[in-house]
């Protein structure tokens, strides 16, 4: 795929092959399996930012979802190869930050779907929301 076919500019890209457990009655992917795949990529972008699990447990801060928004375009099916790609759109680098999504079919580069996260900063001890640490607001930055 190039560079150039996706919705913006330097993406995060994880590629996944659809396997049979993400497959509904309907024989195609699974509304809530992209809500994992877009977790698992945003969890890898994060990491490669330097925001690993491990240092959000250890401070006990976290990204939550907030709220996401899934516009469907075309159907996954087994077998498929699949590549998601998020970006970082926006952020207050306090409280929130907003993650863009494509998923695409890895070897026409058809677009399955686009979505939208909207993420609040929390505190993991208490569920509430909490202000970014500076790890956070530093690596969290628009790049699109």
């Amino acid at each position: 795929m190039r560079t150039g076919d996706w919705d913006f500019p330097n993406p995060h890209v994880v590629t996944l092959e659809v396997v049979a457990s993400d497959i509904d009655a309907y024989d195609h992917v699974n509304n809530s399996v992209y809500l994992s795949w877009f977790d698992r990529v945003a969890w890898s972008h994060s990491a490669a930012l330097g925001v690993t699990l491990e240092e959000c447990v250890r401070i006990r801060r976290g990204m939550a979802a907030h709220r996401t928004e899934i516009d469907y375009q075309r159907a996954a099916i087994e077998g498929d190869r699949v590549s998601v790609a998020t970006w970082i759109v926006s952020t207050d680098a306090k409280l929130r930050v907003e993650r863009r999504f494509q998923v695409r079919r890895a070897p026409d580069g058809q677009t399955l779907a686009r979505a939208r996260t909207d993420y609040v900063c929390i505190n993991l001890d208490s569920g509430r929301a909490a202000r970014m640490p500076e790890s956070f607001s530093r690596a969290y930055i628009v790049t699109t």
